[in-house]
């Protein structure tokens, strides 16, 4: 007899009308119909002849078919036995040892982030994204990087306004005079001031928009994650909000700055005591799987998610916001995608954050 084996590393998940298979190994995922997912069920617990068996000629060149993709995609092998006991499954666990892995400031202040220096020291977070509504200058930056030197915080993502004395200087006096700044976005940059070489050890983007943190959040493919951690996180944790913490412009303390909920502020409390305060992880085990029409969406493990913009329509019984995320527009039992700013079914949602964005003056 013989056996279709799939392999640990690939990831199945199942949608309302199709499905993604995720080669964890190779960070690629790609759509199929289910009724290839039917098979691969059919394949984990009967062998090749059983299963051919059961369909006439026509259906069984199917079966060859479906059999014949996943053998050439590197799905799984082969074998003249049931090999499944032998070879256990790729555990699904997410480890990260560190209390916080990223914080996100929304701040010009460089004293700030000199003071919340010892808390991500001893927090092991090991990303910092910084939005600044004011511009830096090459030896702000410079500054900022050096806070962190023999730090555990590992890089730094610098979101700017663009101004007049950025030019190629500019780029390589940072190249030469930091170590863990990796990405710089100079945003409010009318045209893209000069051509970005291929040399620096960081990324820079020149964005055209005046962009606001407010339009975090959208959901779209060129998002989408087939990073093996990321994927184990999403499977197991909310995978936006899992180990983050952030402060907005006015020093409160939250688990995402574009968060209404408050644990403090940075002027008296630390990071540690917002930590461990009450409900302050209570989103953080709420994963895709427990999210409504996220739960039939065949993209949930390799999508992120956004509890501070939702369509504010479910609740569950412990009274966390369980709805879709707002400015997601695609919808899992049609298979389409539509720009989710004009679909009328969230245009209450819509108004209410335009409201609440109003009155902290910051654009959605």
């Amino acid at each position: 007899m013989q056996y279709f084996n799939l392999f640990s590393n690939i990831l199945i998940a199942k949608g309302a009308n199709r499905m993604l298979i995720s080669d964890l190994q190779r960070n690629v995922s790609e759509l199929y119909p289910l009724e290839l997912y039917e098979f691969i069920e059919e394949l984990k617990s009967l062998s090749i002849e059983n299963i051919l068996e059961n369909y006439d000629k026509e259906s069984g060149e199917i079966v060859n078919e479906y059999l014949t993709l996943l053998l050439e995609k590197e799905y799984g092998f082969i074998s003249e036995n049931d090999w499944d006991k032998n070879f256990p499954s790729l555990s699904m666990e997410y480890q990260e040892p560190g209390k916080i892995t990223d914080i996100f400031i929304e701040t010009d202040n460089i004293e700030l982030i000199r003071k919340i220096k010892p808390s991500i020291e001893n927090l092991g977070i090991q990303h910092l994204t910084l939005y600044s509504s004011a511009v830096f200058s090459a030896e702000d930056l410079i500054e900022i990087d050096k806070i962190f030197e023999n730090s555990v915080l590992s890089g730094i993502e610098i979101f700017s306004p663009f101004h007049q004395k950025i030019n190629e200087l500019f780029i390589q006096q940072l190249h030469q005079n930091t170590r863990r700044v990796y990405s710089l976005f100079f945003y409010d940059c009318t045209q893209k001031p000069f051509n970005i070489k291929n040399n620096y050890r960081f990324s820079v983007q020149f964005i055209k928009e005046d962009l606001k943190i407010s339009a975090c959040g959208k959901v779209d493919v060129k998002y989408f994650n087939t990073n093996l951690p990321k994927v184990l996180e999403a499977v197991n944790y909310n995978s936006c909000l899992h180990k983050k913490i952030g402060i907005d412009r006015n020093g409160n303390l939250k688990n995402c700055p574009l968060m209404s909920e408050s644990f403090g502020n940075i002027n008296y409390k630390t990071l540690e005591e917002a930590l461990n305060m009450d409900h302050f992880k209570k989103y953080w085990s709420l994963t895709k799987d427990q999210i409504e029409t996220c739960k039939d969406c065949e993209f949930r493990y390799v999508c992120t998610d956004c509890r501070a913009y939702t369509e504010r329509t479910h609740l569950n019984p412990e009274g966390l916001d369980i709805s879709k995320p707002l400015k997601c527009g695609y919808n899992p039992y049609r298979c389409e995608w539509e720009e989710w700013s004009q679909n009328p079914l969230k245009k209450e949602a819509i108004q209410y954050y335009q409201e609440q964005d109003l009155k902290s003056s910051v654009r959605l």
